[in-house]
């Protein structure tokens, strides 16, 4: 008994120096700040509006919905294209040499004893100048001036050899029952005009798209950040009670215990500081790649460093006049109106088509000859040698069955696009409803969290004096540490969120390129 008695002291001193010796041989990088710039390593300071700029400039999805629009308005072109004058030139030159079997009037006398050759020469040029009309009508005017001449030694009886004739010729339809009207033929002008606006609108969608999701993730990095300067603060604050607890454990006031809590405390809070900067390096990543450097640059080793702070004040808000807003600024509630508008114009023409096509024609001409071209032009608008005509050309598929079915399709797509403008609405109503909430609940959590995190520090601070006096543990410290650090990254998580609301609020309201003073063109 005696010997053990004597034995447990010497054991438990020498325990105790081995433990102060394996303490101060612990390595120095445990205090270093392991957050230092790499040398070489560049920096670049981002706003929030620089961002989103750059954003947009070089945005493929911008690009393809660009080129969209682009082809759209290309579509209204090609739909007007269909009335545009046309213009066609058409010459000719034949020859035709006959061997004659019997007499030509006008051309040979009397009985044939031997073959005789009839070479007949004729050069012609036709202009011809078309346009559509808008009524759906169609105008023609034409123009074929020729020159005609046979061999001299046959050429009896001609006026004129070599001769001129001109021909001028009008000629005018026009349909009364189908595809009459100018409402009627300008259905497809419209619906191109429709497509375009509402592509138009689909292209503001995703510009505010692309914005909306720069300020996410630019807020997410303002989180990063800061969430390692309370992991980095935590770490200080371990090191200051490991520091501590190892003189007090060396002038042989406090336990090993204390000094290896301290020790297995500041190990956790490192790994705390290396996830933190991961997270900086990840949400760094997804805003440099929203902003679409070239491939180069991307590949290079670039810090971003966010100027802007996030709100903490609560902004005027009012759930009526947000809606209000939203169904009056969303795109989708124009292109749901587009579609409507377009889907009663296909209806209205489907129904044009189940009526029988009576169309008007009329024709005029002018007649002229002689011997050379400016006298066969003369006598060709002297008015002399004329014709005209009129008539009413009626037809009418029996059953008409393709006509039928496709109005009927197309009263189905006006109906679905009204319903589809009901289904938008709600939407936004519903989706802003959302929205207001979410702002009001993370404002509210920001003075919640503020107000734990407050409390977190008194109750630390509270503690670490009991720790001075004995009264309380190394244990206890760390863990109101810990719920300190805690309540510091909850308060800025409600912070980061409200601002993230913010934007989610005026996504939903349309009214996100506002906040910058955007503007497309």
């Amino acid at each position: 008994m005696n010997g053990n008695s004597s034995a447990s002291p010497r054991r438990l001193a020498i325990l105790l120096l081995a433990g102060l010796g394996w303490l101060s041989s612990q390595p120095a990088s445990w205090g270093m700040d392991i957050t230092q710039p790499i040398p070489g390593e560049r920096r670049e300071t981002v706003s929030l509006a620089d961002a989103a700029v750059r954003a947009l400039q070089h945005n493929l999805d911008i690009s393809i919905s660009r080129h969209n629009k682009e082809s759209r308005l290309a579509d209204i072109i090609v739909e007007q294209s269909k009335f545009d004058p046309n213009l066609s030139i058409n010459g000719q030159y034949n020859r035709t040499v006959n061997p004659l079997n019997r007499p030509v009037f006008g051309g040979t006398q009397g009985i044939l004893d031997q073959i005789t050759t009839f070479d007949q020469r004729s050069h012609s040029v036709t202009v011809d100048a078309s346009t559509n009309l808008i009524t759906g009508g169609n105008f023609d005017v034409n123009y074929a001036p020729a020159r005609s001449s046979v061999n001299q030694n046959v050429a009896r009886g001609f006026l004129f050899n070599p001769s001129w004739t001109g021909g001028l010729a009008f000629t005018f339809t026009q349909p009364l029952l189908r595809n009459a009207g100018i409402a009627i033929n300008k259905t497809f002008i419209k619906v191109a005009q429709n497509n375009a606006e509402v592509e138009q609108h689909v292209f503001r969608d995703r510009v505010m798209t692309v914005v909306s999701t720069v300020e996410q993730t630019y807020w997410e990095l303002v989180f990063a950040n800061e969430n390692l300067k309370v992991a980095q603060a935590a770490l200080k604050a371990a090191e200051e009670l490991l520091a501590t607890n190892r003189a007090k454990a060396k002038a042989g006031v406090m336990s090993i215990v204390d000094v290896l809590q301290a020790e297995a405390a500041m190990a956790s809070r490192v790994e705390q500081v290396l996830v933190a900067e991961k997270s900086i390096r990840d949400q760094e990543d997804q805003l440099r790649r929203l902003l679409n450097p070239g491939e180069e640059e991307l590949r290079q080793d670039m810090r971003l460093t966010p100027t802007d702070s996030p709100v903490t004040v609560l902004e005027p808000l009012s759930l009526q006049e947000a809606i209000d807003i939203a169904i009056e600024q969303r795109p989708e509630i124009t292109q749901a109106k587009k579609q409507i508008e377009s889907g009663e114009l296909n209806k209205q023409f489907a129904r044009n088509q189940l009526l029988p096509t009576l169309s008007f024609q009329g024709t005029l001409g002018l007649a002229g000859l002689g011997g050379d071209y400016s006298e066969a032009f003369t006598r060709n608008f002297s008015g002399d040698f004329y014709n005209y005509g009129a008539g009413l050309v009626l037809s009418y598929p029996l059953g008409n069955r393709a006509a039928v079915s496709t109005y009927n399709k197309r009263q189905l797509e006006a109906k679905n696009a009204e319903a589809a403008l009901t289904n938008v609405r709600q939407q936004i109503i519903v989706g802003v409803r959302e929205a207001v909430r979410r702002v009001q609940t993370d404002f509210k959590r920001i003075e919640t969290t503020r107000s734990a995190r407050i409390m977190a520090e008194k109750q630390l601070q509270a503690e670490q004096e009991r720790l001075k006096v004995g009264l309380s543990t190394t244990r206890f410290v760390l863990d109101f540490q810990r719920d300190l650090a805690t309540a510091q990254g909850n308060e800025l998580r409600a912070v980061v969120d409200y601002n993230k609301s913010l934007s989610n609020l005026a996504r939903h309201k349309a009214t996100t390129l506002d906040r910058y003073h955007l503007e497309l063109s």
